[in-house]
């Protein structure tokens, strides 16, 4: 009989998004073990107790507060330690004081790592993701980031609000930075397997350049709507995590714009495009065709995260 093996996930960080993450796995049976690290041991040890107090035959997993000594055999490490963006700032504003401490993180997974895929979820995502695939150079997909995972779930629902149907039915991808240089790709874009702008031309909805701005904007500006109506975003990002990591836990192969390096005219940068995750992390980014716009604006992005980059490492 093959001996049952033990998945295990660890949380660095248990703020209002690690602790999301955590009810959220939990609920969902993902892991057979959560283990929660954060220097408040106060926070760590509360958030612990009341998930774990919930109905017993809501959720088998083993939930414990640790150091970075037990994050050896995890299968994932979930990074989410950094302060949090206010309404007024963008996620790159974040930059020089969470690379601090995910210098602090780095040091001590250097220390304690043996396996796992390490998934970033801290802001800036894709600028920290950078940072740590660089600075732990571990083989190639065993980290990235969040990206523009949650982008693209926020753009499928403004979508699906606005044409009236389920939004199972579309597919779009949003690339690129996850922030204000992002890019939704409308030359992809379905409803039902139908060309968009198709699929409105066949029911007579109004779709052209204005509608796709007033919904890029939303998209954009809903994590400082949610920032300025409540203080912080976590449930989005917490559901879009589990994806992830189910598919990591359980390896199955799935497809997500997650944020990851890449190698690019003006240099290596992480930056979200469609790719193929199963336990390994990462297996392969796939191809997207980008209209000529599209192109341009993507190369936006990376100008955007290369100027972002050089300016930590000329502060160093």
């Amino acid at each position: 009989m093959q001996k049952k093996t033990n998945k295990k996930i660890s949380i660095i960080g248990m703020g209002a998004v690690g602790a999301g993450i955590a009810y959220a796995l939990m609920l969902k049976d993902i892991a057979d073990e959560l283990v929660f690290i954060d220097i408040n041991e106060k926070i760590v040890n509360a958030e612990m107790l009341d998930i774990r107090h919930g109905i017993p035959n809501m959720g088998r997993t083993k939930i414990t507060c640790g150091s970075y000594k037990d994050i050896k055999n995890s299968d994932m490490i979930i990074i989410t330690a950094g302060r949090s963006r206010k309404s007024n700032e963008s996620r790159l504003d974040l930059a020089e004081e969470n690379i601090k401490i995910t210098e602090s993180i780095a040091q001590n997974i250097e220390k304690n790592y043996n396996k796992g895929v390490i998934l970033i979820v801290a802001n800036p995502v894709d600028i920290i993701t950078y940072y740590l695939t660089k600075r732990l150079n571990l083989p190639y997909g065993k980290i990235l980031g969040t990206g523009c995972i949650l982008d693209t779930s926020r753009i499928i629902n403004v979508i699906a609000d606005y044409l009236k149907i389920d939004k199972e039915l579309i597919e779009i991808s949003v690339i690129g930075e996850h922030g204000n240089s992002q890019i939704p790709l409308w030359s992809n874009a379905k409803v039902a397997k139908v060309p968009l702008e198709e699929y409105c031309n066949i029911f007579n909805i109004k779709f052209g350049s204005k509608e796709k701005s007033v919904i890029e904007s939303k998209v954009l500006n809903m994590g400082t709507e949610i920032i300025t109506g409540k203080g912080k975003t976590f449930y989005g990002i917490s559901t879009c995590v589990c994806y992830l990591a189910e598919a990591i836990l359980s390896n199955k192969t799935v497809t997500a714009n997650v944020t990851s390096i890449q190698k690019t005219r003006y240099g290596e940068v992480c930056l979200s495009k469609p790719s193929v995750i199963s336990s390994e992390g990462i297996n392969f980014i796939l191809p997207v065709k980008l209209s000529k716009q599209e192109e341009k604006l993507y190369e936006n992005s990376i100008l955007a995260m290369r100027s972002v980059i050089e300016r930590l490492a000329n502060d160093k």
